[in-house]
């Protein structure tokens, strides 16, 4: 390859390494504002630390059990002597046990407010801030700890009137996934827990698959969660997800699995939650105080008023989560509200026959019943649509049935079927699904020195319901669909025509403006989603020009025909202009949202298929290729995704698929990840090419820090040319790998594993700064040489042939020499950039280790302990080795061809099982030292 194509080699994978940037940007920056409120404590929180029996505490030493109060509060409990309903915080990854105190602060505060008449107390559990979300080996002792804690709190209300049978539970990202494992323990009792919130869980999967552990163990959770489904429908679960805010869990993975109690669960995203309508960083949504509120308030409306603790009821409990989390009526909570009311005070009562009707009202003593009879209406309109900008929670409109007078005294309450917005309450009603009513009434109570409009409006559906055709994925934003609304009506339903993949993203744009300069109400922008509770809604000024992203947490089930639709609460005699275009940027952040995790398989790929092309060219030219030109030359995709793409096809056959299971293979992540409607056909492709642009970059970077350190070795050492060791295998080296096998073993597979890398590293820096030295000393000679050349011309000519002759045959063999040298140097880059992969996928564990050293010295179970004792034995054989060993052996035509199907099973089995990564690169290494042996 000329220098032209190198530069467009580098220009092309610096433009792919730029959009993977340009996804990570929107993914960590480009979000809304945070708009959560901050709770704050009125008094000094306490953690009472409660003591566990022996047996407990001595299996599980490095957690603990906490009782959260504040004030005189906390010291009234000191004692013990608890009467309240039980509720369990369990913290997740790296999380605190002191988090409880925002759901513990709020809920004192609102028992303060009932004089104490219903009151939680709030338990947490300290799991020493375990990051188990990237080390899946102590979630079952966690889990078990748990239990235990559950029997603990239990005891302590043992003996006391209304004493609790059962404990509710909070859980916090991985917190969420432990309490749902409590329920594959052998023995646990499920009416132990009779609720369940979880808050940012990843339930669907881990976001990082680092180890076998965390994988089996989400295989189990779910999987006994879709099997006894019907046995743990007493059991109520809501999910509660952050939104785009959080882009450490995406919120499509903390939707609880479909199969799994489509009755007693819920799953929301915090942007679509009534009187919060915020999205939530991953802590945030801990302390967020619209969302505590939501949650205090929904536990308070379950408490049954007989037992004095959260109720059995299943079907309550559903209801009131409904209320709180998906749609408030703007109502206090009722379980059964009275089928009719009766209309009662001295109120003017006043008919209104138009189909659209404003009234406002400021500071009136005098309340009103605007009565809207539906005779009249019934044949023009089919809907009738109200709102109210009056935020209280008492009742506003009802409906008679066949009223022959201008009065209306029992009515039904249909205050009911209203919505909560940030502004307003509205209402809709569908006249066909109320044949019994005959009017409509609006209350309009007193009011003293308040302000507020209340709106009404016959209208056809059709006429409100307008259809928006999506731009095109591949327009790249540089065209747009537009409507313009006309708006003379009060609500305008636009439906986003083929808008249902989760790749899918769009800037919206709308421009309001108005007739006359009068001052109106904030319209309301809802983004709604049929098939998930992710809405998002903005409010307005009007006149103004405001910009919604649309995107989706969810892609629509395959069975779900509904439309996502952009509902506009305008103001009348308003003109709105929708435009919606492509966003690139936000598409490259979808990408990156449900795919940054299998990037550094793709990585890897792209690195292996290299090693195997730097092989191959040992073999045709004896010389070992630059690792930048190989990679241009080998790593393509249609060498790799073919055959996958294939196999994906064939197990939607059941032939293939039974064949497939007979063999006892793993099912393909491709296929795994489209059932979970995170799939579409170009996007592996598209991984593979950032893949491809990573690794280019990466290999740019790794060179270039080799040669600044061999630089810096160069300018303070000088080192003379070192004499080569050509054993591979001395009882040094075998004292060395022994000892650090038995550092594996004993302690930390990763800890080796680390250790031998960068035993590896400063090899391959002695060897770069070997090679250099060298060839200083070749140029310094070759200099030497013709300076003595020129100044021997007294020397006979046969003399001076001699000693030509004797330097050529001297500087051919230091070329040839430096040569290998070269050629060995660029081998082992490419393998310590492999391995520094691996090193990265087995960090985590090592952080983990480190982090509970003061506990254990041995991590158990360790998920890189086998691994790390054959990596051992690998490299210290690798980094003595040359290019010269490996050009004579017999497997090297073998070894040549390996990375290749190394790379297909890589991508076909490492997408959602990381872990798996390390496993192929060492199997390619181990042929590799064969070579340097055989």
């Amino acid at each position: 390859m000329g220098r032209a194509g190198r530069r467009l080699a580098a220009l092309l994978y610096g433009a792919l390494a730029g959009l993977v940037l340009l996804g990570v940007r929107d993914v960590l920056f480009l979000y809304e504002e945070n708009r959560c409120a901050m709770t704050y404590m009125y008094e000094y929180p306490e953690y009472l630390k409660i003591k566990l029996p022996k047996k407990t505490a001595r299996r599980y030493p490095a957690y603990e059990l906490y009782l959260y109060g504040e004030g005189n509060y906390a010291e009234e409990n000191k004692n013990l002597l608890l009467t309240g309903i039980p509720v369990l915080f369990l913290p997740g990854n790296a999380g605190s046990y002191k988090q409880v105190r925002s759901l513990g602060s709020i809920a004192l505060r609102k028992a303060e407010d009932v004089d104490f008449k219903y009151h939680f107390n709030f338990f947490s559990v300290n799991f020493n801030e375990e990051l188990v979300a990237l080390y899946g080996g102590s979630l079952q002792r966690q889990t078990k700890f748990v239990h235990e804690c559950i029997k603990v709190i239990l005891k302590l209300y043992r003996g006391r009137e209304f004493a609790p049978t059962s404990v509710a539970i909070v859980g916090h990202s991985m917190g969420g996934l432990v309490a749902r494992a409590l329920l594959t323990l052998k023995n646990f009792k499920p009416e132990l827990i009779n609720l369940l919130i979880t808050q940012a869980t990843p339930h669907v999967a881990p976001v990082m698959p680092l180890d076998k552990y965390l994988t089996d163990f989400y295989t189990a959770v779910n999987k006994h969660w879709i099997l006894n489904a019907q046995d743990l429908r007493n059991l109520t679960t809501l999910s509660v997800a952050g939104g785009f805010r959080d882009y450490q869990v995406r919120s499509g993975l903390a939707f609880l699995p479909r199969l799994s109690q489509h009755d007693s669960a819920l799953s929301v995203v915090s942007s679509a939650v009534p009187r919060a309508w915020a999205s939530t960083d991953h802590l945030s949504i801990v302390w967020c105080k619209e969302l505590i509120l939501a949650t205090i308030r929904a536990f308070f409306d379950l408490i049954d008023e007989n037992t004095r603790q959260i109720t059995e009821d299943p079907k309550k409990r559903m209801s009131v989560l409904n209320h709180h989390f998906v749609r408030h009526p703007a109502k206090i909570f009722q379980e059964n509200p009275d089928a009719f009311t009766e209309l009662t005070g001295a109120f003017m009562w006043t008919t209104v026959k138009a189909s659209k009707w404003t009234y406002t009202v400021y500071n009136d003593s005098d309340g009103k019943y605007f009565i809207f009879p539906l005779a009249s209406h019934r044949k023009s309109y089919s809907h009738v649509y109200c709102e109210n900008s009056m935020l209280d929670t008492s009742s506003w409109i009802y409906g008679c049935m066949n009223t022959n007078s201008l009065m209306c005294l029992e009515a039904t309450d249909l205050s009911w079927r209203a919505e909560l917005l940030p502004t307003t309450k509205v209402v809709i009603l569908k006249l066909q699904d109320y044949p019994s009513l005959s009017h409509i009434v609006i209350q309009v109570p007193p009011t003293a020195g308040r302000k507020y409009t209340v709106d009404c409006e016959f209208f056809k559906e059709d006429s409100r319901r307008v259809q928006l055709p999506v731009t095109h994925l591949f327009s790249f934003g540089l065209s747009t669909s537009k409507i313009l609304l006309n708006s003379t009506g009060l609500l305008y339903n636009v439906q986003l025509q083929d808008f249902n993949q989760i790749y899918q993203a769009f800037r919206i744009y709308i421009e309001s403006h108005c007739h006359s300069l009068k001052e109106r109400k904030p319209s309301v922008y809802r983004l709604h989603i049929p098939w998930s509770h992710e809405d998002s809604i903005t409010v307005a000024k009007v006149p103004s020009f405001t910009e919604i992203s649309a995107k989706l947490h969810i892609g629509q089930p395959q069975n779900d025909s509904r439309v996502p639709e952009l509902n506009i609460y305008s103001s009348s005699d308003c003109q709105y202009e929708v435009i919606l275009q492509t966003s690139l940027l936000q598409v490259l952040g979808q990408l990156i949202r449900f795919h940054a995790g299998a990037l550094p398989v793709y990585v890897v790929s792209n690195i292996l298929l290299t090693y195997g092309g730097q092989l191959s060219t040992v073999i045709s030219t004896g010389q070992c290729s630059d690792f930048s030109l190989e990679l241009v030359r080998t790593a393509k995709p249609y060498k790799v995704e073919p055959l996958i793409s294939i196999v994906v096809f064939l197990q939607g056959f059941n032939w293939f698929r039974e064949i497939w299971e007979s063999l006892s293979l793993p099912e393909v992540d491709a296929a795994v990840l489209s059932s979970q409607d995170a799939w579409f056909p170009l996007v592996s492709l598209i991984l593979f090419l950032f893949g491809t642009g990573i690794a280019y970059w990466s290999g740019v970077f790794f060179s270039t820090s080799l040669r600044l350190f061999s630089s810096l070795w160069l300018t303070l050492i000088r080192p003379t040319v070192l004499q080569k060791d050509n054993k591979l295998i001395t009882p040094r080296r075998l004292c060395g790998v022994l000892s650090l096998a038995l550092v594996s073993w004993t302690t930390c597979g990763a800890f080796a594993v680390c250790i031998i890398y960068l035993q590896y590293l400063f090899k391959v820096i002695k060897l770069h700064v070997n090679v250099r030295a060298e060839q200083n000393t070749l140029v310094r000679d070759s200099d030497h040489s013709k300076e003595t050349s020129r100044n021997s011309s007294t020397h006979t000519v046969k003399k001076q042939s001699s000693m030509d002759s004797t330097s050529e045959a001297t500087q051919s063999l230091s070329n040839s020499t430096i040569a290998e040298d070269v050629n060995s140097l660029k081998m082992h880059v490419t393998i310590l950039n492999l391995f520094t992969w691996i090193v990265l996928l087995n960090l985590p564990s090592l952080i983990y280790w480190l982090k509970n050293l003061r506990y254990s010295v041995s991590l158990d179970p360790d998920p890189c302990r086998s691994t790390a004792i054959i990596l051992v034995c690998i490299l210290e054989i690798l980094m003595n080795s040359s290019i010269f060993e490996v050009k004579s052996s017999k497997l090297l035509k073998i070894a040549t061809k390996v990375p290749l199907p190394l790379s297909v099973v890589m991508l076909a089995f490492g997408r959602m099982h990381l872990y798996r990564v390390p496993h192929f690169v060492t199997f390619s290494l181990l042929l590799h030292v064969l070579c340097c042996i055989v």
